[in-house]
């Protein structure tokens, strides 16, 4: 994957249900400075929560300070070192999560590694690092995750797959808002993004896509994006698809025999009645004058 692609890991990992985070393992320790450590690898994605104290992760030979409230994910099979700095104990938790189909029970790894690879912003990172404040709801969820794993009461394991899912979602929004604000006064990234988008846009007009659709592929919160996309190309993201679709729509008025009803359906026009309303709003004729005008044909509607 090069570094101006940008993976459809949100709409993959948000928009389909068929991978779901599933905890392998939870664990909350203590250590001291006299603790050691020897490198380990795993298959699975390690999350850990620093509770207390200070210490140095070593993740694929790249050192990494963790302090109170800081969430590091490393990715699988990655070596990595824990490494304690602080003069009294560190306390924290580690949890160990894939991703596993719900119809097969197939485990996999492609959405979430992509969407760190994506929200990092790094194409061969080991991990990524997020700050969180003591009383974020996603301490208060790790924090209830692990009580329930040791809870053996009816329901148990159905409320503890509940909180993952939960959890997930808050990690994602986290590292959305993070990835949003590092690029608010980056114009060559930003630049970049919209550049993205725009192609996004003419690869998919012909679907049912929205502004939505549009700025969860590049990772930006509609409102946001919406902003710096008529910034950069003097027109809204959805007049940019629409105008896109109209002129997609006359190479096939004048070029095609097709009915003037498929070709909005081909162009992404749910029925006849709203293409004829845009492309007159656009063209200032309608779709049938337009086709009389530039083809010398008169095809059917």
């Amino acid at each position: 994957m090069s570094a101006g692609e940008i993976p459809k890991a949100w709409e993959s990992l948000l928009n389909t249900a068929s991978f779901l985070p599933v905890i392998v393992k939870t664990i909350e320790r203590i250590h001291d400075a006299s603790w050691n450590m020897e490198p380990n690898v795993h298959e699975n994605y390690e999350m850990v929560y620093m509770k207390k104290g200070d210490a140095v992760f070593e993740i694929a030979g790249q050192p990494v300070h963790i302090g109170p409230n800081d969430i590091i994910i490393i990715k699988p099979r990655q070596p990595h070192k824990f490494i304690v700095k602080s003069p009294d104990k560190c306390v924290f938790i580690v949890l160990n999560f894939k991703f596993v189909n719900q119809t097969n029970s197939e485990f996999s790894e492609v959405p979430l590694h992509d969407f760190l690879n994506f929200v990092s912003n790094k194409e061969a990172g080991a991990f990524i690092k997020l700050k969180v404040s003591q009383k974020n709801d996603i301490i208060t969820l790790l924090n209830r995750i692990l009580k329930e794993r040791e809870n053996n009461d009816i329901g148990s394991e159905f409320l503890e797959h509940l909180l993952v899912l939960e959890l997930f979602v808050l990690i994602s929004r986290a590292l959305k808002m993070e990835w949003e604000s590092s690029i608010r006064d980056k114009a060559p990234k930003l630049r970049e993004l919209i550049e993205i988008a725009a192609k996004y846009i003419h690869n998919n007009f012909e679907r049912d896509i929205s502004l939505s659709d549009i700025s969860r592929y590049v990772f930006l919160s509609p409102s946001y994006f919406a902003r710096v996309f008529k910034k950069e190309m003097g027109m809204s993201p959805i007049n940019y698809l629409l105008n896109v679709r109209v002129e997609r729509a006359k190479e096939l008025l004048t070029e095609t025999s097709m009915k003037i009803s498929d070709i909005a359906l081909n162009v992404g026009f749910s029925n006849q009645q709203r293409f004829n309303e845009i492309f007159k709003k656009y063209v200032k004729t309608t779709p049938m004058n337009y086709r009389k005008q530039h083809s010398g044909k008169q095809y059917g509607t």
